[in-house]
């Protein structure tokens, strides 16, 4: 059990043949007693101030492992995103490309396909012009034909289409 300045001030000692002088003891005892509480109230106050700490550090070690359980989560939710993104940067990729093949397979159709149309209209366009060359020609031919000039070299007297007019009207 510790020593109290209670039990300092309380202690006697023997008196001996030659001992010491008492006053002087007194003294001295009353300076340990005031040293003694004056530790012990140090020493009270550094076990409050000990005890502040320790709960301070309690609740900063608990501030702490929440940061550290937080820094985890949002780590784990960071890489969670991450795989997320990939995944759907993959599908988008994926689609793309299907979409992209699809669009190019339609394309290279629709161009054969227009390919095949002017093939088309180019033949129907030779057939058109042969024919009307054939057309033209022909009327050309028509045209340069002995046919008009002997037409021409016809002369009528209006007397003799008159007569012919009254035999015709007479049968």
């Amino acid at each position: 059990m510790p020593l109290t300045p209670l039990d300092i001030h309380n202690k006697e000692f023997n008196k001996g043949f030659r001992g010491y002088d008492e006053d002087e003891v007194n003294e001295f005892l009353d300076q340990v007693i005031k040293d003694y509480e004056l530790v012990l109230r140090e020493k009270k106050e550094l076990e409050e101030q000990l005890s502040d700490m320790k709960d301070r550090l309690g609740h900063f070690s608990s501030i702490e492992e929440t940061l550290n359980k937080s820094i985890i989560i949002a780590q784990e939710a960071g890489e969670e995103v991450k795989r997320n993104a990939q995944k759907e940067a993959k599908l988008i990729i994926k689609e793309a490309e299907k979409n992209s093949d699809r669009i190019v397979n339609e394309s290279l159709s629709k161009a054969r396909k227009i390919a095949l149309e002017i093939e088309e209209l180019k033949k129907q366009s030779k057939v058109f012009r042969t024919r009307f060359k054939m057309l033209v020609e022909a009327q050309l031919d028509l045209l340069n034909n002995d046919d008009w000039d002997h037409l021409l070299e016809y002369e009528l007297d209006s007397t003799e289409l008159k007569a012919s007019e009254a035999e015709d009207s007479l049968a």
